[in-house]
Order: structure tokens, then sequence, then C-alpha cells
């Protein structure tokens, strides 16, 4: 599915830098972007794939800081504390 997304919106995207119809039909495919991005149900998947992918490099952070051990630097080593990358306002 990932990878399906992927193709579709670089389709998307070579289509809206590619194309020679016009700013009519520039603007007609920018609302429909702007309609798809604010669905609830689109809204809800790309928040849960940012919360997954927290969690996958939360414990890729794990293992490979207990593989390095003392090597890490200090601005590197997470202390417990939560940080907002990835969250939206919504």
């Amino acid at each position: 599915m990932r990878y399906r997304l992927t193709f579709v919106v670089g389709l998307a995207l070579g289509y809206v830098l590619g194309t020679r119809a016009g700013r009519e039909r520039y603007e007609q495919l920018m609302k429909s972007a702007r309609q798809i991005a604010q669905n609830p149900a689109v809204r809800n998947t790309a928040e849960s794939a940012a919360q997954q992918g927290r969690q996958f490099a939360g414990k890729a952070y794990h293992v490979v800081s207990d593989k390095v051990g003392d090597r890490v630097p200090d601005r590197f080593r997470h202390n417990g504390q939560d940080d907002d990358w990835g969250t939206s306002n919504t």
C-alpha cells in the first residue's frame, strides 16, 4: 500500500509540474489536492503513519544505543523526554 501511495503522489506531482494544460487545470488539480489533504480519513492515516514512524524510530534508537553504548555524544542521547516531531496541531 505504501508503494502504491508513493507512486500515486509521484505521478500527481509529475503531472502538476509537467502539465501544459494551463492555469485553469493547475488550479483544478490544486483544489482536488487540498480536498484530499483535508479529508479526515487521509489525515487520520497520515497521523497514524507518523505515530508508527516515531515508535519505530524510538525502538531503533534503543537498539542502536545498546550496541554503541557510551560512544554516543551527549547531544544525541534521549533522556526520556518526549519531543514534538511529527505531531500536528489538529
